[in-house]
């Protein structure tokens, strides 16, 4: 018994110095590269990002307009006054007509352009994902084939950031929120359909087995069996999604996109403080309440799920 206990401990012993010296090495390893980027980031910055950092408060005092009310006067349409409050426009140059002589402000416009943007791009690209993965998975009997396949080709789709395929697409169909909807879309489809099929292997196969067991078709068996274990996350996962798209949205439309990114590029660019400082408050606002919203609808699709799982 004593033999038995000190050849444990022993063991035990040596695994727990095994791990040390992991963990020693990787960090070592971390702090090496962490500072060697520093060091070529520093080196080859031609901006001289040092020489600059202080004047982040000279463009900040700049972009700041002088009254808070001409924030609220830009946002809602009133007025849009540039940087220094000399040139303004009324009201309907600065919103949007609608039916029966109503204005929406330019803004909220556009801002409802983006997230009409981000929530197309998710819903394509959330369907695409969803039918891919259960072809790409280990354990839903696809052939060696079809799964490389298809595991490569959401490599494809998620490897090119979504500017650099907007600014493709751009080229061949012209600025717009088209071709912001097709890189999204891609690189959604492609994101999630790695997130989905580490989720449908993860699942339990009983079920699999039994429509098979009855004479149930490869179709039947993912529809009835598996879609109904793996759904919950599926909705967490485009949810989540949803709202890196808007932010993602906001960014292609600052090279032409649409939606507000290109405006609050332009105001940026030609000093309009008051109209910038209004726009990046809106988006922050719009933002935080897609994220609010989306974590509720998480909670709640997740917490069905344990409960009706639960035996």
């Amino acid at each position: 018994m004593n033999n038995t206990l000190n050849r444990i401990d022993r063991d035990w012993r040596r695994l727990a110095a095994a791990r040390q010296r992991s963990t020693v090495v990787g960090l070592s390893l971390l702090l090496v590269l962490l500072g060697a980027s520093l060091w070529f980031a520093n080196e080859s910055n031609a901006a001289g990002f040092w020489e600059r950092l202080p004047h982040v408060a000279d463009f900040m005092s700049w972009i700041w307009p002088e009254h808070w009310s001409d924030i609220w006067r830009a946002m809602f349409g009133l007025e849009t006054p540039f940087a220094d409050g000399t040139q303004r426009t009324n009201y309907p140059e600065g919103s949007i007509p609608l039916s029966g002589g109503l204005y929406v402000p330019l803004y909220f416009y556009l801002m409802f352009v983006t997230v009409n943007i981000a929530l197309l791009s998710t819903i394509v690209g959330f369907a695409f994902g969803g039918i891919l993965c259960f072809l790409a998975a280990r354990n839903t009997g696809t052939g060696t084939a079809v799964r490389f396949g298809v595991r490569r080709l959401l490599e494809f789709m998620r490897a090119f950031p979504e500017i650099v395929i907007a600014v493709l697409w751009a080229s061949i169909l012209g600025l717009g929120p088209i071709p912001a909807i097709i890189a999204i879309a891609v690189h959604t489809a492609g994101a999630l359909g790695k997130l989905f099929y580490e989720v449908v292997e993860n699942a339990d196969m009983k079920p699999v087995d039994g429509i098979a067991a009855v004479g149930g078709s490869w179709l039947q068996r993912m529809r009835f069996a598996l879609l109904p274990q793996v759904l919950p996350n599926f909705l967490s996962y485009g949810l989540l999604r949803f709202e890196i798209n808007v932010r993602e949205s906001t960014i292609i439309g600052a090279v032409g996109g649409g939606g507000i990114g290109d405006e609050l590029r332009i105001a940026i660019s030609r000093g309009y403080g008051a109209k910038a400082v209004a726009m990046m408050f809106l988006l922050f606002v719009t933002v935080i309440a897609i994220d609010r919203v989306s974590a509720v609808l998480r909670r709640r699709i997740v917490g069905k799920a344990v409960f009706y799982q639960t035996p």
